[in-house]
């Protein structure tokens, strides 16, 4: 065997003191804390529970409440060398400890498309998108770590070298604001109220917008995010009230397969604004379809839609429809790919403070090491991998026991 040669997977949850070896706690998008009701990723946020009035005031209660915690994925090779990911969940853990650790072991780190393609194929019966697809997503971004760290090369020079040293970025969440003041390319603003709020809560989508143009500079961009929350009509319509002041995009209107409804928006919405949406898609035949709807912009999650492997196929669809790609948030590994795409002049930072007020990492304390925006860019490193590792006061406990078979 040689030095890249897997030898381990492991998949563990961080101890904490509220929790026993079986009881993981849930944490948000940066790993630092559990979602509050007083965080506004938490709070009264329009998603696809919307409809049901118990969980209109609070999103995370709805959508993200029983996921079962942030997820630690290790890859290691012979030489002792650890690539490192995360995910979300019991049942994902579950997927890369009892299936797909098999697959990978003995396998080169460099070899990334024989090993996606194992992991793929072998669960196509049950997979192809959803779970098992973060499944495969965690394991193939901690085996480009692990490949970066064996070179001792950045993953961006793996991919073939940074186009540009640094990249623009553009803030989520809800103080525009901040964004601006802070020199980010524009602000994307959590859409609050959903249709079946009705006239008044529309009239308060248009009303918000207003007020977050009235709080930056005139030419400073805005997007809505709008999570699954909506149908076709509310679509156009809170394009067309949004796009005099200025928002340059609605994002993920509707659920994620109904590209029949997204090109139905395309066609009805102002043409000055672009449609954007996928951070909910998979695998490069579901940006396919994006792209024949009509989508101007799609969006995947390098932690979802299949990973660093993935996603390169999916640049390539998208250059093929001239569809532009501005990926949703993973942290480094967005970072990464993005300074390598020929169009790559954009990409998302979280503003993951309860108050969205604070820049932090997206991931500290579990992973350090991140490169944090100045002036609204983001300059990538030349740290090994993702430039990632553990926090030195991380405790992790198993997070699934081991089968017959399984990877030990």
């Amino acid at each position: 065997m040689t030095a890249d040669r897997i030898v381990d997977v492991r998949t563990s949850f961080v101890r904490t003191e509220s929790t026993d070896r079986s009881e993981p706690v849930r944490h948000d998008g940066g790993d630092r804390e559990p979602v509050r009701r007083d965080h506004w990723l938490g709070g009264k946020v329009a998603n696809p529970m919307t409809k049901y009035a118990e969980f209109r005031d609070n999103r995370d209660a709805g959508i993200g409440a029983a996921d079962g915690g942030t997820v630690v994925v290790e890859v290691e090779s012979e030489s002792g060398a650890v690539g490192v990911a995360t995910t979300a969940g019991l049942a994902t853990a579950a997927v890369i400890r009892q299936h797909l650790a098999r697959l990978v072991l003995g396998e080169r780190a460099s070899a990334h498309s024989r090993t996606w393609d194992r992991m793929f194929s072998s669960t196509l019966r049950y997979g192809r998108k959803g779970l098992v697809l973060h499944a495969i997503s965690a394991v193939d971004l901690a085996i480009w770590d692990l490949h970066g760290k064996v070179a001792g090369e950045p993953v961006h020079a793996l991919l073939g070298g940074r186009i540009r040293d640094a990249v623009q970025v553009y803030a989520t969440g809800p103080r525009p604001e901040t964004a601006a003041r802070l020199g980010f390319a524009g602000a994307k603003l959590p859409l609050v109220w959903g249709p079946s709020e009705g006239e008044a809560g529309f009239r308060n989508n248009v009303a918000l917008a207003r007020e977050a143009r009235d709080s930056v500079p005139a030419d400073f961009p805005l997007m809505y995010d709008c999570w699954m929350a909506l149908d076709v009509d509310y679509a156009v319509r809170l394009a067309h009230a949004v796009e005099p002041l200025g928002f340059t995009w609605i994002e993920e209107p509707l659920p994620p397969d109904d590209y029949a409804g997204l090109r139905r928006i395309r066609d009805r919405m102002p043409p000055a604004m672009t449609l954007n949406t996928g951070e909910h898609e998979y695998t490069a035949n579901g940006f396919r379809l994006l792209c024949e709807a009509g989508v101007d912009v799609i969006q995947p999650d390098l932690g979802w839609c299949g990973g660093m492997t993935e996603v390169l196929r999916i640049a390539a669809v998208a250059r093929v429809y001239g569809v532009r790609v501005i990926p949703h948030t993973c942290g480094m590994p967005n970072y990464h790919f993005v300074v390598t795409q020929p169009g790559g002049d954009l990409a998302e930072f979280p503003v993951l403070s309860a108050d969205g007020e604070q820049l932090a990492p997206q991931h500290a304390p579990l992973l350090l090491g991140e490169d944090v925006p100045d002036k609204g860019w983001l300059t990538v490193g030349e740290k090994p991998g993702f430039g990632l590792e553990l926090g030195p006061d991380v405790e992790l406990v198993p997070a699934v026991p081991d089968l017959p078979g399984a990877a030990r």
